[in-house]
């Protein structure tokens, strides 16, 4: 039982100077010190950026006339189809102007009909020379106002009949119906908006990313063809079943915020995302040319990144680094300060100052010496490191 617990215990100190002590090393001495020389590797990242949800095709209801409600035929949530009925307002005025309308025709109608029976009558009695020129023009000229005034006639008439039609609200397109705030009986006017239908069948999720982030993205390719497929994460933080694709890019920048906002399109086939609704999209970036390097060798002072590179004659410098702003917890993308080739320290850097003197040795070199001190290390020095 004790000798598990002793090697329980150097396990434990193996880790603790392993990763240096929060940035120290173990205690063997002729200054040396872990320098790994920069290079490159696969790092995946992502970027996140606050959406809304909108359908494809938000349409805000409102009647043409003013009325009272004396039928709502759809409820909220429901499904509806383009020309489906959704509201009915008072039509009883309505009704009699088109019933009024209508004997207007008919009685065009007939004034018209004699007319044309005036006028076939007095080309046969000018054919046998019985009336004039001055009589037989006269009875065109009445047969023509006949037609023009049926005509204006069949004019009101249609008038009338569309002006109807506007008390039957329909829905211009497809979707789904939102909230109904009026119920029958609430008189409305054109600026009442009786409800919004919705073609959720696809949604488009807006997001803003800043000025530099849509340069980069610009410049990398053939902009919104070179974005990869996105993912959008839900309200309660889960990842939306579907992926996709940025179609949108206003081509102008807000100056109020310095952004530029796009638009996704994504599947909705469950009806699961509901217009007006919020989340993020979340943007994957795979970068084959990264540089990493491990957190623990990166030391900050007032939000700004430095580690120690090796210069000539093995000294050190402190040199400021950026990095991306997404990271794994453990590694760092560099964005600016390393290049391949470069080397920097490793491990220990708590040690270190600016211009000191190093004797630089491999990572592998370096964690062979820890395992030689572990090793020469009892079981009371063991302990002992861990209460430190």
């Amino acid at each position: 039982m004790e000798k598990s617990k002793i090697l329980m215990f150097a396990a434990s100190a193996l880790l603790l100077v392993s990763c240096g002590g929060g940035g120290g090393r173990p205690t063997f001495g002729d200054n040396e010190f872990p320098v790994v020389t920069v290079g490159t590797s696969s790092a995946s990242s992502q970027a996140t950026y606050p959406a809304s949800i909108k359908g494809v095709q938000d349409v805000q209801i409102s009647p043409k006339i003013g009325g009272f409600i004396t039928r709502i035929n759809v409820k909220e949530g429901q499904t509806v189809s383009a020309g489906q009925v959704l509201f009915e307002i008072d039509n009883a005025t309505y009704q009699a102007q088109v019933r009024q309308a209508q004997a207007s025709v008919n009685t065009a109608q007939a004034a018209c009909n004699t007319a044309k029976l005036s006028y076939e009558n007095s080309q046969k009695l000018f054919e046998n020379k019985v009336i004039g020129d001055f009589e037989l023009k006269s009875a065109t000229n009445q047969y023509e106002q006949a037609k023009a005034g049926l005509a204006q006639a069949q004019a009101a008439l249609a008038s009338a009949k569309e002006q109807l039609s506007f008390c039957f609200v329909k829905s211009p397109a497809s979707g789904v119906v939102g909230t109904l705030p009026f119920k029958v009986g609430a008189l409305v006017g054109a600026q009442n908006v009786l409800t919004t239908v919705s073609n959720n069948s696809s949604m488009e999720v807006y997001f803003s990313m800043t000025e530099k982030d849509a340069l980069e993205m610009s410049k990398s390719g053939d902009g919104l063809s070179q974005l990869p497929a996105v993912q959008l994460q839900l309200a309660d933080g889960t990842i939306y079943g579907h992926e996709g694709k940025v179609t949108k890019m206003s081509g102008v920048i807000d100056p109020a915020t310095g952004t530029v906002q796009l638009i996704a399109v994504f599947p909705n086939a469950e009806k699961l995302l509901k217009s007006g609704g919020s989340g993020a999209i979340v943007i994957p970036h795979d970068n084959n040319s990264a540089i990493v390097i491990p957190q623990s060798c990166v030391s900050e002072v007032q939000d700004k990144k430095f580690v120690y590179t090796l210069g000539k004659d093995n000294k050190v410098a402190y040199t400021e680094i950026k990095v991306a702003p997404q990271n794994d917890g453990n590694n760092y993308v560099v964005t600016e300060g390393l290049k391949v080739g470069d080397k920097y320290v490793s491990n220990g850097i708590t040690k270190l100052s600016d211009g000191m003197v190093i004797v630089p040795i491999t990572q592998e070199r370096y964690n062979q010496k820890i395992k030689e001190q572990v090793k020469e290390m009892s079981a009371g020095d063991i302990v002992g490191a861990m209460k430190k």
